[in-house]
């Protein structure tokens, strides 16, 4: 399931979000629950009819005696309950860290540098990563289709063709399915992009969509905009590459209504 977000140049929703449950160890034994409620309605209806009804299609039809009914509803809503509160206990806590750091880039200029971690309780897989590319000058308004995310690949063609060069302007770090979110119990973080001052000048969000799946077999999704904060004037740099003060880009106007 998802929800809607706002246009290409507009925020995105930053909180971690459940897009997905297992249909195995979740929805399974939902509907089995559900057809056992069902079941116990039936019996109980059936059993308070008079002799004579119950003598007549369709409440002759006795689905499962009272006993093993009720023994086998109890262990299906306490394996429900139970894998709930167990979802709850490994469920990832996918968070992001970012500052203006020096030697990322060549130049000596100090860049923005963003880093995603886990600070869950186990580890996570990594399911995809896209990104969703938003200029200066691009709409603000409207529905993102899905078509708007895209890989890797095209992401740095999408830069090419706006005059950034890789290694020079920026820097992003790719990740391959399966790769372990590890559950460290400290805010290091994984460096996921660098970028230069110039391409935050030119680039208004740079959107990073990342799924990973947990031990329990849910999908959740947390989506970052990797340049939030880098056009705050409290985390400017403190040096330029020459030791003089730092420069920050201005911050961007709330687009017009």
């Amino acid at each position: 399931m998802g929800s809607a977000t706002s246009g290409p140049g507009g925020p995105a929703p930053d909180a971690q979000r459940r897009i997905r449950r297992s249909p195995m160890l979740f929805t399974a034994p939902l509907v089995l629950l559900c057809v056992l409620v069902a079941i116990l309605l039936w019996e109980v209806v059936r059993a308070n009819l008079p002799e004579a009804t119950r003598a007549h299609w369709p409440w002759r039809l006795q689905l499962m005696s009272e006993e093993p009914l009720a023994s086998l509803l109890a262990v299906t809503a306490g394996a429900v309950l139970a894998r709930a509160q167990y979802a709850r206990t490994v469920r990832p806590m996918l968070g992001w860290r970012s500052a203006y750091t020096a030697g990322e880039l060549p130049g000596g200029e100090q860049a923005w540098s963003t880093g995603v971690f886990n600070g869950g309780q186990h580890t996570a897989a990594l399911q995809s990563v896209d990104y969703r590319l938003v200029m200066e000058g691009d709409p603000v308004d409207g529905p993102v289709p899905e078509g708007a995310w895209t890989g890797l690949r095209a992401l740095g063609e999408q830069l090419g063709a706006a005059g950034l060069r890789p290694a020079v302007d920026y820097g992003l770090a790719t990740f391959g399915p399966g790769f372990p979110l590890v559950a460290t119990g400290t805010y290091e973080t994984i460096r996921t992009g660098v970028f230069s001052k110039r391409f935050v000048d030119e680039v208004r969000a740079l959107h990073m969509r990342i799924r990973v799946t947990d031990s329990v077999g849910d999908t959740h999704e947390r989506i970052i905009d990797c340049l939030k904060g880098a056009r705050e004037p409290v985390v400017a740099p403190v040096e330029g590459p020459m030791g003089e003060p730092g420069s920050v880009p201005s911050p961007r106007p709330a687009p017009a209504d």
